[in-house]
């Protein structure tokens, strides 16, 4: 495990923490929240640790919403200034590190890097998408897929048994519309927090580098 040095992080509409690694990659992470949470969630820091132990340079950062308030849910009106700051944090992070970014975060926070990935899919090497918010719970029509036609970025699901924002056959089903490289990692036991059971974390960093790799390989992806 490599020495790490976490830093509070701010510039204009970017504001979180830097966890910059002994013994760098030369990769990059822009990580984010839930609607619920912010940036300092057990989850996002326990991620961004993990990856900087394997030698990214991790920006965990707040999203604009958060950023305005310091709690309450997002708002649809404002979902574009949540993708606009997470691309300024890409930005950031692309003018530090030499090698590929990864975009990456839980719920609220993934659906908008994945949005973000398929308006601009040169924004990352590949995506962690931690529990991706489906459809509402209880509500399995109302999909939030319009954008996976449309995502030629490789992601990486990791959903729990227990989610109830979709279930590991719903979101099969709903990752066969990306034609980009994608893979779904099920945790039993683990609802949509990611809290309980069992979340192993190596395996996950190796499969997203897996996926950025492939892809750079057969060429669909300019960013890797």
């Amino acid at each position: 495990m490599s020495a790490a040095r976490v830093t509070a992080f701010a510039e204009p509409e970017i504001r979180g923490f830097l966890h910059e690694p002994e013994a760098a990659s030369g990769e990059g992470l822009v990580l984010t929240h839930g609607a619920g949470s912010n940036c300092n969630a057990p989850l996002i820091v326990a991620v961004a640790s993990a990856c900087c132990d394997a030698g990214m340079t991790v920006l965990r950062c707040d999203l604009a919403f958060r950023q305005r308030r310091a709690s309450g849910p997002p708002s649809p009106a404002t979902a574009a200034a949540d993708r606009e700051g997470l691309a300024r944090a890409v930005a950031s992070l692309t003018a530090r590190v030499p090698g590929p970014i990864f975009l990456g975060g839980h719920s609220y926070g993934g659906r908008q890097a994945s949005m973000l990935a398929a308006e601009a899919p040169e924004i990352a090497a590949a995506l962690l998408l931690l529990s991706y918010p489906l459809h509402p719970p209880a509500k399995p029509l109302q999909l939030r897929t319009q954008h996976f036609p449309k995502l030629r970025v490789p992601a990486l699901f990791v959903q729990g048994s227990a989610d109830t924002f979709g279930t590991f056959a719903e979101i099969e089903a709903a990752i066969a519309l990306i034609p980009a490289h994608t893979r779904l990692i099920a945790i039993e036991g683990v609802g949509h927090d990611l809290k309980r059971g069992r979340l192993v974390l190596p395996p996950i960093i190796a499969a997203m580098r897996k996926l950025a790799n492939v892809t750079e390989r057969d060429g669909t992806n300019p960013r890797a």
